[in-house]
């Protein structure tokens, strides 16, 4: 009798489908991804970004307002020419003193700084310092004559505050300190904000944010919004420099990229082979070998209690078959039966056929001895 090694095309379909499925599912996925990576940004305060830490809405209202709103995360985008331009710095990522020196060397007309780091207001807004405690988030008057606060009244302004020299023109503060300041830094009007989430999708329409926002910020046609990122900038300033976290953001999709690729193989290694083929044993093993090789190890592990299971199970057998007692048949009628073919006790009947493992050696050799005679006397009573 032969057996057919070889696949058919239907069982071959069957061991690969899955794999090619979820292949081509990650295929697809990323190369969704990387279109929409080229062409948009994401994170919080993000222009493209509809979650409630994002900036969808001011995007969309700024456009509405015929200002050309580019978002980018690209560091040359920061540096390119930005006369007659305003340029938006988003909180977050790590840039140096020379970054920041070569985006205001780009000659922006305007520069709106998000929650800015120490560097960036020493490169941009000289004299403004941030106040070491956080002012908490409330509906505030402008208290200024900038006339984007004045259209815009009331706001909901918190967070980070700044302290600002005569020079500057400061709002949204408590007297002290204000989250809103705007100063003239050789030809560059600079606004320094330190409550971006008074712009967010979250709180946008609160108050007067949204008119706050149009006014501050929407001053020329083009408005590049730049994302600073963790990486493609330069840390060359030791002393002060603060260095990208230790752990950058593209890790993480990195390792998720490479447990997805681990999750690809496993399924395409576990696959079925298809049908189990017998082939013939290349020795004879005979039964009592086997049943010898099982008791050494019974012995071996001392595994008294499973040895004696065996031998009861193996004498039950023979007894139900013997009387013809079902399988399933309840112990007292299966010691009942053979008391009265064999003329024992039943009750010592039970204790040999259902009774306790036995304690040592001797005690199992005792219990088989037992039961073969016990076998014996059933077939030749």
């Amino acid at each position: 009798m032969s057996t057919a090694l070889g696949r058919s095309g239907t069982e071959v379909w069957r061991s690969l489908r899955v794999p090619l499925l979820v292949t081509g599912a990650a295929v697809l996925i990323i190369f969704v991804l990387l279109i929409a990576g080229a062409t948009r940004t994401s994170g919080p305060f993000s222009p493209d970004s509809a979650e409630p830490s994002g900036a969808k809405a001011l995007a969309a209202l700024l456009e509405n307002h015929g200002v050309d709103v580019t978002g980018t995360e690209d560091f040359e985008d920061a540096t390119d020419s930005g006369a007659g331009k305003t340029l938006l710095v988003a909180p977050g990522g790590s840039l140096s003193r020379s970054d920041w020196e070569d985006i205001a060397a780009a000659g922006w007309s305007h520069v709106v700084l998000m929650r800015p780091s120490s560097r960036a207001l020493e490169s941009f807004a000289t004299g403004v310092r941030s106040a070491s405690q956080t002012m908490p988030s409330d509906s505030r008057s402008p208290g200024c004559d900038l006339p984007a606060a004045i259209k815009a009244g009331t706001a909901t302004v918190g967070g980070v505050s700044y302290s600002a020299p005569d020079s500057a023109t400061a709002c949204y503060g408590d007297g002290i300190n204000h989250t809103v300041v705007r100063l003239e830094n050789q030809g560059t009007t600079v606004d320094v904000v330190g409550s971006p989430r008074t712009f967010t999708n979250d709180q946008l329409a609160e108050d007067g944010n949204a008119a706050l926002a149009l006014n501050l910020i929407g001053t020329h046609s083009e408005l590049v919004w730049y994302l600073p990122q963790y990486e493609g900038n330069s840390y060359d300033d030791e002393d002060d420099a603060e260095g990208p976290p230790l752990v950058p953001p593209d890790v993480r999709y990195i390792a998720w990229a490479l447990a997805f690729a681990a999750f690809v193989v496993a399924i395409w290694r576990g696959r079925r082979l298809g049908p189990v083929v017998p082939e013939p044993l290349p020795v004879i093993v005979h039964a009592a070998e086997t049943t010898e090789g099982r008791a050494r190890l019974y012995r071996r592990s001392r595994a008294r209690d499973r040895a004696a299971a065996a031998l009861r199970e193996s004498t039950l057998g023979k007894l139900q078959k013997a009387h013809g007692i079902p399988r399933r048949a309840d112990p007292t009628a299966v010691v009942t039966t053979v008391a009265a073919r064999t003329g024992r006790d039943p009750a010592m009947l039970h204790e040999l056929l259902y009774g306790q493992p036995p304690a040592d050696d001797s005690a199992l050799m005792s219990l088989s001895h037992e039961l073969a005679v016990l076998t014996l006397e059933v077939r030749h009573p």
